[in-house]
């Protein structure tokens, strides 16, 4: 609005008769303006603009429109368009963090067959799980990541951080996965064709918990794409919004994230905008129920 330009200039310490003669408004009209005040809808949009910066805050800068909307709705209860709080961040210089593609491993071959084809729905906890590794540098040298997921609830049931990409990376978070969920016999395990995960301490590991191995037919993201799209979460999130010192450090913040951020809180879309953890609960409650 030209009114607000004027004022805008004015503030600069532009004289305001200046200012209007150059932007051809009314000066008398510029003042009956400046009288009236901010309008309830501009008073709205500054309320609703602090809570929009807060929850971009404690979302450790990582919320777009959609779940800063869906924060505002399911977490405060309060009703607002997402295109108005698309508006409101692009005006506060608010944004999240995008996706980044992540290129494709060469396969080594098969021992599993692939049980999942691609289907990651699952009717409830502990049906099937997937897991993966990823690796992101430090000063001291880099850093490995196992995670297990569970494919109905996106809970991260298991995961393990070492300095190194041997066998019991990944058998030390599927141990976890196993302490913290107690799996019946079937539950299925689907991975890639990683060398650790056709090994036989980890397909042992496996036979002796009554879990099935799963493994994708082709070296592609896709095959194993609900974990793929975590470590894309993890990476534009956490990895690579700093430099990392030692592994010590990023060892505790990729703990602190997955823990205190992940399961916990982090708003899922495709849980409907439910944080892992709350998805689950409410799954067990409505089983309980029943």
């Amino acid at each position: 609005m030209m009114f607000r330009l004027v004022q805008e200039l004015a503030a600069d310490g532009i004289p305001v008769a200046v200012a209007c003669r150059e932007l051809e408004v009314s000066r008398s009209g510029y003042y009956e303006w400046a009288a009236r005040g901010p309008s309830k809808r501009s008073v709205a949009d500054t309320s609703l603009t602090d809570r929009i910066t807060e929850i971009h805050r404690s979302s450790r800068a990582s919320y777009g429109a959609p779940r800063v909307h869906a924060e505002l709705k399911l977490g405060l209860g309060l009703r607002c368009g997402r295109k108005r709080i698309a508006r409101l961040m692009r005006l506060a210089g608010l944004q999240g963090i995008s996706h980044r593609r992540k290129r494709g491993r060469k396969p080594d071959p098969a021992v599993h067959d692939d049980l999942v084809q691609r289907r990651f729905a699952a009717e409830g906890p502990d049906r099937l799980w997937a897991t993966d590794v990823t690796e992101h540098p430090t000063a001291e040298g880099k850093v490995y990541c196992c995670a297990v997921i569970d494919a109905y609830s996106r809970v991260v049931v298991g995961w393990s951080i070492a300095d190194h990409m041997r066998t019991e990376l990944v058998v030390d978070a599927l141990q976890m996965a196993q302490w913290r969920r107690r799996p019946g016999p079937g539950t299925v395990v689907h991975s890639d064709r990683g060398s650790v995960y056709t090994s036989w301490a980890f397909g042992h590991r496996l036979r002796e918990a009554g879990l099935l191995g799963s493994m994708g037919r082709v070296a592609s993201s896709v095959d194993n794409t609900m974990v793929e799209s975590f470590w894309s979460t993890m990476q534009r999130e956490l990895l690579d919004t700093r430099t990392w010192a030692t592994r010590s450090d990023l060892g505790s913040a990729i703990f602190e994230w997955i823990e205190a951020w992940y399961n916990p809180r982090r708003r899922h879309s495709a849980l409907g905008y439910l944080a892992p953890t709350e998805y689950e609960n409410l799954h067990t409650a409505a089983t309980t129920a029943a």
